[in-house]
């Protein structure tokens, strides 16, 4: 089978050169019965290549078992995947089969591995190198066929070095890893998941015409994905419903995304702004004069401070000292140049009142 195939018939989406070496690295392992890791972060779509990998293997006649190792409380994991005999617990009131049993002959998918409690992981380490296991509350051996596929968004080296994983699993599961990377490192994939989301979307929701516009592209090829492409389907389908005209344009997008980070990272980021020139030098004299504000508020502070001081003890030639209220007086020329003697403007950019500004202006002989 071709990889073009292979895609096309799990669903996996993307031309990029590392989904194309990710694919091809899938194809071969999936042939044989050996343990895989799959790694990579939340939304990547690791399951669904769990699932290319037991379907294109010779297991794929049989079940694949997909178990969320995070999501099962950590007193009934144990039960969920080994099974119990009637009467091994309160509350087992049968005979139960655990995934184990359901899968053999297929494929157990373990996802969130690094979710599994220590004593559970023991037990697993066993299957994997024995092929069997014993139900709570049994006295039996059962023996299973099982191919195990594991998934985690975690680092396994950390959680082992944090003692929270044990290393002879660790080594036992990573026999071969598959990393999936994030959207953000497959730029060129992003507008066909993001076609093939809002076709599905217009085909269940029986809608016609909808569409992305260039402006909306660019936004979402710029944008990081924390939430990689689970975040891109929920952000398109969310986007098309609340369309009304069916354009999909910057607009509609750019509430959707979770962009949110600290005044201190927003400060050391560039910044693409699509304005004239004009208006930039009219926003950076706006922010000049805010900062020098601010610097006079804090030479006042200063100033006052040195006047309490010794002259003796300071050594500072009084020729440097420059007055408050030349800088005060300039700071004021400044901003009323600036705002062509709007008052009320220049007010705002110093951060006093109108009715300060106009005392000032007559104490300066301004007005």
């Amino acid at each position: 089978m071709k990889a073009e195939d292979f895609q096309r018939k799990f669903g996996i989406l993307g031309k990029s050169q590392e989904i194309r070496d990710l694919i091809d690295i899938t194809m071969q392992v999936a042939q044989s019965d050996i343990s895989v890791l799959i790694s990579g972060e939340s939304g990547v779509g690791k399951e669904i290549f769990a699932r290319a990998i037991h379907g294109f293997s010779r297991r794929y006649e049989n079940e694949l078992v997909s178990v969320n190792c995070g999501a099962i409380p950590e007193g009934i994991l144990e039960s969920e995947l080994f099974g119990h005999k009637k009467g091994s617990f309160t509350g087992a009131i049968d005979d139960r089969k655990g995934y184990f049993e359901i899968a053999d002959g297929g494929t157990l998918f373990l996802d969130e591995i690094a979710e599994m409690p220590l004593t559970t992981q023991v037990k697993l380490l066993r299957v994997l190198e024995t092929q069997e296991f014993m139900k709570i509350g049994s006295e039996t051996v059962t023996k299973v066929d099982v191919r195990i596929i594991a998934a985690t968004n975690k680092d396994l080296q950390r959680e082992v070095d944090a003692k929270k994983f044990r290393n002879d699993l660790y080594f036992r599961l990573k026999a071969v890893t598959l990393n999936v990377p994030p959207l953000r490192a497959r730029l060129g994939d992003i507008m066909e998941l993001a076609n093939h989301f809002l076709k599905n979307y217009s085909i269940n929701n029986n809608i016609s015409g909808t569409f992305i516009t260039k402006g909306a592209e660019e936004v979402l090829i710029n944008y990081n994905w924390p939430g990689n492409i689970r975040e891109l389907k929920n952000v398109i389908e969310t986007a098309a419903a609340l369309s009304k005209s069916g354009i999909i344009d910057s607009d509609s997008i750019k509430p959707l995304l979770n962009e949110k980070r600290s005044d201190e990272e927003l400060r050391n980021l560039p910044v693409y702004l699509n304005r004239s020139v004009e208006s930039l030098d009219r926003e950076m004299i706006y922010r000049a004069l805010i900062e020098i504000k601010k610097d006079l508020m804090d030479l006042k502070q200063i100033a006052v401070k040195n006047q309490r001081e010794e002259s003796s003890h300071l050594n500072i030639n009084t020729n440097e000292i420059i007055k408050l209220d030349n800088i005060e007086k300039q700071a004021i020329i400044n901003a009323v140049n600036f705002t062509k003697h709007n008052k009320r403007k220049a007010a705002k950019l110093l951060g006093i009142s109108e009715r300060t500004l106009y005392r000032k202006l007559k104490e300066y002989g301004l007005d």
